[in-house]
């Protein structure tokens, strides 16, 4: 482990609902970890926590097994060997050049060497600003500051990188290809990467290891596999996926005998299929790029499904659907389970 906090505690105020609670966690060294969660759970703080921002107010942050304090009390190896990038671009210099930007984040030992110049190439080319690097960093658009920052952070070849929110204002064109080189730097410097994120796609897509934060606590932790799969939560399930959640009673509607509180059906579960009676009623189509979602209604119960064959069906129109998996959260009162015939 790289990374880890011991019974952790960081409250404002005063406030035991504000910050995190009693966090223990283990970040494995050279693989990424997302720490998710809803607005107002911890997860920036938790974050800070492990940079030295801040400081615990009981608990203890350790970095190679070393104690790590705050920036402001004392500077040590752990905090050379690790990068923040924020959304809001706080430490960067507004009237400097892209290029003087990306530079500042070399350590001090390798400026003014042969190899500067190739460096600061080689990070603008990797984040795809080069055509920039004469423009003042304040002149830039959201995006493009943002793959700024990254650029500085990743130069000088940390050891551990901390993103909040990265990706939050780069544009669709090179989110995709910005986490990729992130992938790539990962697996060829074995660099540590903990990320947050609210966007799923990009959390499950990235992540080796997810940490679940629900009011400071960490309430699921696991691979993002086991936990879309398979969450223990309907919190976790709720943050990691596009689904309906149904009561009981309505789940009997549509043929789900659960004595579970809630099912929760994602949109992949529910699948089109051709049948004479077609009962369920297209309420409305939301534009996914490649596929459509459909929000499709029956008897008061209201379904996503994913539909691949865009313009297919339109606003009022009639389908058939098959439920081949649903989750289910809440106590058991049977053991009973299984899934309806094509509705």
């Amino acid at each position: 482990m790289i990374l880890e906090t011991i019974s952790v505690t960081k409250n404002y105020f005063g406030d035991k609902s504000s910050g995190v609670n009693n966090i223990t966690i283990f970040i494995p060294k050279g693989k990424i970890t997302a720490i998710v969660g809803e607005s107002g759970s911890g997860k920036t703080t938790l974050l800070n926590l492990l940079y030295g921002l801040l400081q615990p107010d009981s608990g203890e942050v350790f970095f190679k097994e070393e104690r790590i304090l705050k920036r402001e009390e004392k500077l040590q190896p752990a905090h050379a060997a690790m990068r923040l990038v924020t959304q809001n671009n706080q430490d960067m210099d507004l009237q400097a050049s892209v290029w003087d930007s990306v530079r500042s984040g070399l350590k001090a030992e390798e400026l003014g060497k042969d190899t500067e110049t190739q460096r600061i190439t080689e990070s603008l080319i990797m984040l795809d600003i080069l055509p920039l690097k004469d423009q003042p960093f304040g002149k830039l658009s959201g995006g493009e500051k943002q793959r700024v920052t990254i650029a500085k952070a990743l130069i000088s070849r940390p050891e551990v990188i901390l993103l909040d929110e990265p990706f939050n204002q780069v544009d669709a064109t090179y989110r995709e290809g910005l986490q990729h080189d992130i992938r790539f730097i990962v697996k060829e410097w074995g660099t540590t990467i903990v990320l947050v994120s609210h966007d799923p796609a990009e959390i499950l897509s990235m992540a080796d290891e997810l940490i679940v934060l629900k009011e400071g606590e960490i309430v699921e932790n696991g691979s993002p596999e086991e936990l879309y799969n398979s969450p223990q939560l309907l919190y976790t399930a709720q943050i990691l996926a596009s689904g309906s959640q149904l009561t009981s009673s309505k789940a009997k509607k549509i043929g789900i005998n659960t004595k579970r509180g809630t099912v929760v059906i994602f949109s992949e579960h529910v699948k089109i299929v051709r049948k004479f009676n077609n009962k369920w009623k297209v309420k409305q189509i939301l534009f996914k790029g490649f596929y459509e979602e459909l929000i499709i209604e029956n008897d008061g119960v209201i379904l996503r499904v994913n539909n691949y064959k865009k313009d297919k069906y339109r606003k009022g129109s009639r389908i058939s659907i098959k439920i081949e998996n649903y989750l289910e959260f809440g106590r058991w009162e049977s053991p009973a389970r299984s899934l309806p015939k094509d509705l």
